[in-house]
């Protein structure tokens, strides 16, 4: 299925972390050792230089120790080799387990400075001592993820500022997974080490199985979030990931009423008609703040879908994760999902 990107109008900032979309060239400094030095020590005092999306370089007198990024973006640093020691965003469960878009970030040992949308400790942030602030944007450079638009000018006065663009209309989740290794490269990752080489052969080999499952077996994929009052089915023109995932032949269901209000980033269901559009699969939102199946097994709506009743429901990680070892787990439950399915529609 091929989508217009032009067609793609700009969503408000907070719908993703709010639940409400539910349902989305750097410059590289020298990181090498010289003769004389080796290892992390070596690569560490090197100058560090990056330039961002918005674009901006930011040029510091050696690679930053102490940096603060949103959690999903800190989880694809770790993929690839970077451990960043603070973080805002979904962190952890209320359990202290890691969310979704921790990834495999070890969160005990994280400082952490917010762990839900619109959290962030500026005062203690300013104690830390930061080098360097990362995190991602929508569109608009000036609205940066997770951070608070009324202390924003504050924290960003407080530090050096990375920012890249996860959703311009256009890019697609490869494209800016290849970002997040320039940037990880910069930061003195080693690309071509063996747990790199063989997260990205993972992350080949799954999104070759995905294009062929898609082929084999064109199913109807609805990407949605449940809310107590509320269903969203997804628009896949929206998000990165969705984008990507078409580009491979999967089959999206585009709901034919999506929400102005929310820039188009889905449509907006009652319970009662939450039979609308009759999907073979459900790509079900996977973060915290949507409701998850066996939190819906009260819905008789919910349990009356074809979907549901045959088991096709697949999460679905609504803010990608920008690393390929990590994406690799999601495309090929993805995969497997349309593989296995039965037409129900």
């Amino acid at each position: 299925m091929a989508f217009d990107a032009d067609s793609v109008k700009l969503g408000r900032r907070g719908l993703l972390a709010g639940g409400g979309a539910l349902g989305l060239t750097g410059v590289l400094a020298a990181c090498g050792s010289d003769d004389d030095e080796s290892g992390d020590d070596a690569a560490q005092s090197q100058p560090w230089e990056f330039t961002d999306d918005q674009p901006a370089t930011v040029k510091l007198d050696r690679t930053p120790a102490k940096i603060v990024a949103f959690t999903g973006m800190a989880a694809a640093l770790y993929d690839f080799g970077i451990e960043v020691p603070a973080v805002f965003g979904p962190t952890t469960n209320e359990d202290g387990s890691a969310t979704t878009q921790a990834g495999n970030l070890p969160v005990a040992d994280l400082e952490v400075f917010g762990n839900v949308y619109g959290e962030f400790d500026v005062e203690a942030f300013a104690a830390y001592g930061p080098e360097v602030l990362m995190t991602y944007y929508y569109y608009d450079p000036a609205s940066l993820w997770y951070v608070p638009e009324e202390s924003r000018d504050e924290i960003v006065g407080l530090t050096e500022l990375t920012a890249l663009n996860v959703d311009d209309g256009a890019n697609t989740q490869d494209q800016i997974i290849a970002r997040h290794a320039e940037l990880a490269e910069s930061l003195g990752a080693d690309l071509d080490s063996e747990s790199n080489a063989a997260n990205k052969e993972r992350y080949d080999a799954a999104v070759e199985s995905l294009k062929a499952a898609a082929a084999a077996n064109p199913v109807k994929v609805l990407a949605c979030a449940a809310a107590a009052e509320v269903f969203y089915a997804s628009s896949p023109l929206m998000g990165n990931d969705l984008r990507f995932f078409a580009e491979l032949g999967v089959e999206f269901i585009l709901p034919d009423a999506l929400d102005e209000a929310s820039g188009g980033y889905y449509e907006i269901l009652s319970w009662e008609n939450v039979d609308k559009y009759q999907a073979d699969i459900l790509l079900l939102d996977n973060r915290v703040q949507s409701l998850q199946p066996a939190q819906l097994t009260e819905f008789p709506t919910w349990n009356a879908l074809p979907a549901v009743q045959e088991g096709q429901i697949v999460g679905w990680e609504a803010e990608p994760m920008y690393a390929y070892g990590l994406a690799a787990a999601s495309i090929e439950a993805l995969a497997t999902a349309i593989q296995n399915a039965e037409k129900l529609s």
